[in-house]
């Protein structure tokens, strides 16, 4: 069988399109690109858009067997998480 969209140009979708390609809202998707937890993005301009093959690869970080499968990595929920420590000199 072959992939009919062999030799195409990649696919970008806006945010609601992305949103509803992985069965999620456009505020979470939103707020992943906030905290840094969602799928990789693009600006174009003002615009933000997503490849489906990021969204695919995002979808499948997650992907598991078993509930006792701690798989090979994982998606982590659109909210804050513990801050990345300062590299540098210390805090005052």
């Amino acid at each position: 069988m072959s992939d009919t969209n062999a030799g195409l140009p990649p696919r970008y979708l806006r945010t609601p399109e992305a949103a509803r390609f992985l069965g999620l809202s456009g505020r979470t998707l939103e707020k992943h690109r906030t905290y840094g937890t969602g799928p990789t993005y693009r600006k174009l301009g003002g615009r933000v858009v997503y490849a489906v093959d990021d969204l695919k690869a995002w979808v499948d970080r997650g992907a598991k067997t078993s509930t006792s499968d701690p798989g090979a990595g994982g998606v982590l929920p659109a909210k804050r998480h513990a801050p990345i420590p300062y590299a540098g000199k210390e805090r005052r």
